[in-house]
Protein backbone atom coordinates (compact mmCIF):
# COMPACT_ATOMS: atom_id res chain seq x y z
CA UNK A 1 0.00 0.00 0.00
CA UNK A 2 2.60 2.39 1.02
CA UNK A 3 4.65 1.90 -2.32
CA UNK A 4 1.58 2.66 -4.43
CA UNK A 5 1.20 6.42 -2.65
CA UNK A 6 5.44 6.68 -3.35
CA UNK A 7 4.61 6.18 -6.75
CA UNK A 8 1.45 8.68 -7.16
CA UNK A 9 3.28 10.98 -5.18
CA UNK A 10 6.26 10.77 -7.48
CA UNK A 11 4.39 10.67 -10.35
CA UNK A 12 2.46 13.73 -9.47
CA UNK A 13 5.90 15.55 -8.37
CA UNK A 14 7.41 14.70 -11.91
CA UNK A 15 3.96 15.93 -13.87
CA UNK A 16 4.11 19.56 -12.14
CA UNK A 17 7.75 20.03 -13.28
CA UNK A 18 7.13 19.33 -16.50
CA UNK A 19 4.25 21.54 -16.53
CA UNK A 20 6.37 24.36 -14.54
CA UNK A 21 9.22 23.64 -17.43
CA UNK A 22 6.13 24.30 -20.26
CA UNK A 23 5.60 27.40 -18.47
CA UNK A 24 8.89 28.45 -18.27
CA UNK A 25 9.72 27.63 -22.12
CA UNK A 26 6.41 29.49 -23.05
CA UNK A 27 7.08 32.13 -21.47
CA UNK A 28 10.93 32.73 -22.27
CA UNK A 29 9.91 32.37 -26.03
CA UNK A 30 7.06 35.12 -25.62
CA UNK A 31 9.42 37.63 -24.44
CA UNK A 32 11.78 36.63 -27.58
CA UNK A 33 8.93 37.49 -29.56
CA UNK A 34 8.50 40.76 -28.54
CA UNK A 35 10.48 42.27 -31.35
CA UNK A 36 10.47 39.74 -34.69
CA UNK A 37 14.02 39.02 -36.19
CA UNK A 38 15.33 41.85 -38.44
CA UNK A 39 12.83 44.37 -36.73
CA UNK A 40 13.42 47.89 -35.13
CA UNK A 41 10.74 48.36 -32.45
CA UNK A 42 10.21 51.36 -29.78
CA UNK A 43 7.94 51.11 -27.00
CA UNK A 44 6.02 54.11 -25.18
CA UNK A 45 7.27 52.81 -21.66
CA UNK A 46 10.06 51.11 -19.98
CA UNK A 47 11.67 47.90 -20.45
CA UNK A 48 9.43 46.63 -23.60
CA UNK A 49 6.13 48.02 -22.43
CA UNK A 50 3.46 49.47 -23.50
CA UNK A 51 2.60 51.13 -27.28
CA UNK A 52 4.65 49.27 -29.71
CA UNK A 53 5.94 50.10 -33.46
CA UNK A 54 7.66 47.70 -35.18
CA UNK A 55 9.67 48.58 -38.43
CA UNK A 56 11.76 46.37 -40.68
CA UNK A 57 12.62 49.93 -43.00
CA UNK A 58 12.96 53.49 -41.96
CA UNK A 59 10.35 55.53 -40.67
CA UNK A 60 10.49 59.28 -41.46
CA UNK A 61 7.56 60.12 -39.12
CA UNK A 62 5.96 58.01 -36.23
CA UNK A 63 2.87 58.90 -36.54
CA UNK A 64 0.37 58.65 -33.87
CA UNK A 65 1.14 58.40 -30.13
CA UNK A 66 4.68 57.26 -30.74
CA UNK A 67 6.59 60.71 -31.66
CA UNK A 68 8.02 62.34 -28.20
CA UNK A 69 6.83 59.60 -26.55
CA UNK A 70 9.66 56.52 -26.89
CA UNK A 71 10.95 55.19 -23.90
CA UNK A 72 12.81 51.84 -24.90
CA UNK A 73 14.22 50.31 -27.74
CA UNK A 74 15.44 47.21 -29.44
CA UNK A 75 17.43 46.33 -32.43
CA UNK A 76 16.81 42.91 -33.49
CA UNK A 77 18.26 43.70 -37.04
CA UNK A 78 19.78 41.14 -39.50
CA UNK A 79 23.88 41.54 -39.61
CA UNK A 80 25.96 41.07 -42.80
CA UNK A 81 28.45 41.72 -45.29
CA UNK A 82 27.25 44.98 -46.58
CA UNK A 83 23.91 45.19 -44.45
CA UNK A 84 22.46 47.99 -42.74
CA UNK A 85 21.92 46.72 -39.39
CA UNK A 86 22.52 49.66 -36.75
CA UNK A 87 19.64 51.72 -36.33
CA UNK A 88 19.69 55.91 -34.98
CA UNK A 89 16.38 57.16 -33.59
CA UNK A 90 16.40 61.24 -34.81
CA UNK A 91 14.56 63.98 -32.62
CA UNK A 92 12.50 65.47 -35.34
CA UNK A 93 10.39 63.80 -38.62
CA UNK A 94 12.44 63.23 -41.60
CA UNK A 95 15.42 62.33 -39.74
CA UNK A 96 16.37 65.97 -38.76
CA UNK A 97 17.45 67.21 -35.44
CA UNK A 98 19.87 65.14 -33.33
CA UNK A 99 20.61 61.48 -32.73
CA UNK A 100 18.71 60.19 -29.64
CA UNK A 101 19.89 56.83 -29.42
CA UNK A 102 22.50 54.48 -32.00
CA UNK A 103 21.45 50.63 -31.41
CA UNK A 104 24.11 48.08 -32.90
CA UNK A 105 22.67 44.86 -33.88
CA UNK A 106 21.03 42.69 -31.07
CA UNK A 107 21.38 45.94 -28.89
CA UNK A 108 17.89 46.55 -26.19
CA UNK A 109 17.73 49.47 -24.23
CA UNK A 110 15.21 49.59 -21.41
CA UNK A 111 15.40 53.07 -20.38
CA UNK A 112 17.68 56.21 -21.34
CA UNK A 113 17.15 59.74 -19.37
CA UNK A 114 18.74 61.49 -22.25
CA UNK A 115 16.55 59.20 -25.43
CA UNK A 116 13.27 59.34 -23.29
CA UNK A 117 10.42 61.10 -25.01
CA UNK A 118 13.09 62.34 -28.02
CA UNK A 119 12.20 60.17 -31.24
CA UNK A 120 9.92 60.84 -33.87
CA UNK A 121 12.12 58.92 -36.73
CA UNK A 122 14.66 56.32 -37.46
CA UNK A 123 17.15 55.00 -40.00
CA UNK A 124 19.10 51.92 -40.50
CA UNK A 125 22.77 52.42 -41.32
CA UNK A 126 25.81 50.64 -41.79
CA UNK A 127 27.43 51.63 -38.44
CA UNK A 128 27.12 54.30 -35.50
Amino acid sequence: MKRTAVKGVTSLLATCLLAAGAVLTTSASAQAAACGSGNFCVWTDVNSTGLKIEHSNDDHWWEGDMAWHDSSWANHGISGPGVKDHVKVYSARDLLGHVTVCLAPGQEVGYSAAANDQGASHTWTMNR
